[in-house]
């Protein structure tokens, strides 16, 4: 069985939706992925939206919503993407922190900058979990 990936940050608007995508988009096959937070936005980071579709393809305001932790199922590995105020808490058996800046309101540059980012960290989880270093 495939083990279930959550990326966690506040607001599951921007970065944790990123990532969402590009689990699914990557590395399907290896893991399901999942993103939420502890709070709710009306809309996906446009910014983000329109990044991921010029960048890969994937309209996430057609794949993807905003998610309360309680919204999404049990997972194994928690990823939190780096929250500068107190992260939320989501129990998992392996639990790391990606420490990435929130794009949100800076440039496209930045934006583009995180989703690389995100796609390389993405598909070194997969690894990890091949590879069995990851103990679930």
């Amino acid at each position: 069985m495939k083990p279930k990936v959550a990326f966690i940050c506040v607001h599951n608007s921007c970065r944790s939706q990123m990532a969402e995508a590009l689990g699914k988009l990557y590395e399907g096959e290896v893991f399901e992925s999942y993103s939420a937070g502890t709070q709710l936005r009306p809309t996906i980071n446009q910014d983000a939206v329109r990044i991921i579709n010029e960048l890969y393809n994937i309209n996430m305001n057609e794949t993807q919503k905003s998610k309360l932790l309680g919204d999404i199922p049990e997972v194994d590995i928690v990823i939190k993407m780096g929250c500068n105020v107190v992260c939320p808490i989501l129990p998992g058996k392996h639990i790391e922190d990606w420490g990435l800046e929130d794009p949100t309101g800076k440039s496209d540059e930045e934006f583009i900058k995180t989703a690389k980012i995100i796609e390389e960290k993405i598909k070194n989880l997969a690894k990890r979990i091949k590879n069995e270093e990851i103990k679930l």
